[in-house]
């Protein structure tokens, strides 16, 4: 028995929270992933997980086994990176996560490229609009698009990106154009639902802050829905500019109310603090930044009606 493989499948398990999930991590058929944590109880005479029709538990024995588990894991990922660095070459397994919308539009086109230029890195990238845990969740990288507050996180700027309230010309012609936030209030609006502050919006206008009560015809929890949505005339929209810049530049939607400016979020790469980063983090931090340096929806300005 590969001892090292078992412990990585073991983790990616309790991860996942399923044999099935750990297929996906581990790039393993199902029969693999059981035979592995089956070879590992029996090499250390216990039972590490309980598993029933429905869900699967640690023992008090798997919880401590699988923290040991990790710290072996992060061990060996340190000792690959240091021979990694002391021959130029990135090497192992990259888990990264990224924004859904963000990650298809904007990412997807760069992982090639990447892998290309470090062809002893594998990635796992993960699409979610979720804020995951990077410790718990072992990713090696995250991308994500916040004001960042965890201090117990590395990060580095890749980018921004402004929220932008947008419209259809045919809704604007059948509903009217907003032209200061309270009119919101009457008008049909989609939103998304990870929106930190729900249906309630706020713009820095000429006289402050003005914040607003909007009225959801349409949640949704994507923001190429909500795009989708506005383009099929159902409401108005705040969405990122890294999402509606084309569509502003074609006419297909409308800036509103240009002088009430809505939140501008930081695009970061966020990786667990470590004592030393791993050659393959650090190649792929470097990456990105290059990648992004001079991102598509900033090259020109939106024009307004």
């Amino acid at each position: 028995m590969d001892v090292l493989q078992a412990m990585k499948t073991f983790t990616a398990v309790v991860e996942a929270g399923s044999f099935v999930g750990a297929m996906e991590a581990t790039a393993l058929s199902k029969p693999a992933v059981s035979r592995h944590v089956n070879e590992l109880e029996g090499h250390l005479g216990t039972r590490l997980l309980q598993r029933t029709t429905r869900r699967l538990s640690l023992t008090s024995e798997g919880q401590l086994y699988y923290q040991r588990c990790k710290e072996v894991l992060q061990a060996v990922q340190e000792a690959e990176a240091e021979v990694g660095a002391s021959t130029g070459q990135a090497q192992g397994r990259l888990r990264i996560g990224a924004p859904q919308t963000f990650g298809a539009l904007h990412l997807a086109a760069l992982w090639g490229r990447f892998a290309a230029e470090n062809p002893q890195v594998t990635l796992d990238i993960v699409l979610s609009d979720r804020v995951v845990d990077l410790v718990e969740e072992g990713y090696d990288l995250v991308v994500r698009i916040a004001r960042l507050s965890d201090s117990n996180l590395v990060s580095r700027p890749l980018a921004s990106t402004r929220m932008v309230l947008c419209a259809s010309p045919t809704y604007l012609a059948q509903h009217g154009k907003p032209a200061q936030p309270h009119a919101l209030e009457k008008h049909d609006v989609v939103s998304y639902t990870y929106w930190s502050s729900g249906d309630v919006w706020s713009f820095q206008g000429p006289r402050g802050e003005v914040t607003v009560r909007t009225h959801s015809r349409i949640h949704a929890n994507n923001g190429d829905t909500c795009r989708a949505a506005a383009l099929a005339h159902q409401g108005i929209i705040l969405q990122p500019d890294f999402l509606v810049h084309e569509d502003l530049r074609s006419g297909a939607l409308v800036e509103l109310m240009p002088e009430f400016r809505a939140t501008e979020l930081g695009i970061f790469a966020v990786y667990p603090t470590r004592k030393q980063l791993p050659l393959k983090v650090r190649r792929l931090i470097d990456f990105l930044v290059d990648a992004l340096r001079d991102p598509p929806w900033g090259r020109e300005p939106s024009s307004h009606v």
